[in-house]
């Protein structure tokens, strides 16, 4: 299977590229720094710069922010999402096969959220035309490092978004982590629900804060999608029987 493939019983091409709209979601091609298992004849970018086969983009250097779309067969995928974890920065895209030992090991271990894409994605072929069909199983999308997670819970690709590494709250980690994480040792803290603005007031100063003048927009964003819960009036609680 070639590089930057994407393998459907149906189809009578094995070569299916990401559509273009959701790097333009993610924050576009120029805002990934290597995409290590590119197609050939690449239609249209997906980072600053490409590996494809000739390169052979498991072997080669990563840098950066990585994206990701590798080839989905069971004999290759897992060393690919192998290195994904490894290299912890940026976002990869495959098929929600939750159970099986590779999502296990290179998912659900390693990366830091999860955006589980509503409906199935259409992806383009060769030569950058619309797949009459789409990808034949559902898609998630999986964000190495917080400053991925925070553009999986903020970007407007639809479906439920679940964050993985509430570092702060389960090591007690003094680092900074995502927006989710932030938000959600806020609440912990306080022991109790808390009002949007209890939140503004304790996240105000913040690293993340002081780095994105929209940070208000972000906690709003995390609370819609993190584990929590709305109890009226802008009033927020961690949600019940959510494990984190």
């Amino acid at each position: 299977m070639a590089i930057g493939s994407h393998h459907s019983a149906r189809a009578g091409t094995e070569t299916w590229l990401t559509p273009p709209h959701v790097l333009d979601a993610l924050g576009g091609a120029d805002s990934f720094d290597l995409d290590p298992c590119a197609a050939l004849n690449q239609p249209w970018p997906t980072a600053r710069q490409h590996y494809t086969v000739e390169e052979n983009g498991l072997i080669r250097p990563w840098r950066g922010r990585v994206w990701m779309n590798p080839p989905y067969s069971n004999s290759v995928i897992g060393r690919w999402m192998g290195r994904m974890a490894e290299h912890g920065q940026g976002i990869a895209l495959i098929f929600a096969r939750t159970e099986t030992q590779v999502f296990h090991e290179t998912v659900w271990r390693g990366a830091d959220a999860l955006l589980f894409l509503e409906g199935r994605l259409h992806f383009h072929d060769a030569a950058g035309v619309r797949a009459n069909a789409n990808a034949g199983a559902p898609s998630v999308f999986c964000a190495y490092g917080a400053a991925d997670a925070d553009v999986l819970a903020s970007c407007d690709l639809p479906g439920a978004f679940v964050p993985l590494r509430l570092r702060s709250l389960i090591f007690g980690f003094a680092s900074v982590g995502s927006w989710v994480d932030e938000v959600a040792k806020v609440i912990e803290k306080a022991g109790e629900a808390v009002h949007l603005d209890t939140l503004y007031r304790a996240l105000a100063d913040s690293p993340k804060a002081q780095r994105n003048r929209h940070w208000r927009e972000k906690v709003r964003q995390s609370l819609q999608r993190g584990p929590f819960e709305p109890l009226g009036d802008g009033v927020w609680q961690m949600a019940q029987g959510r494990l984190l």
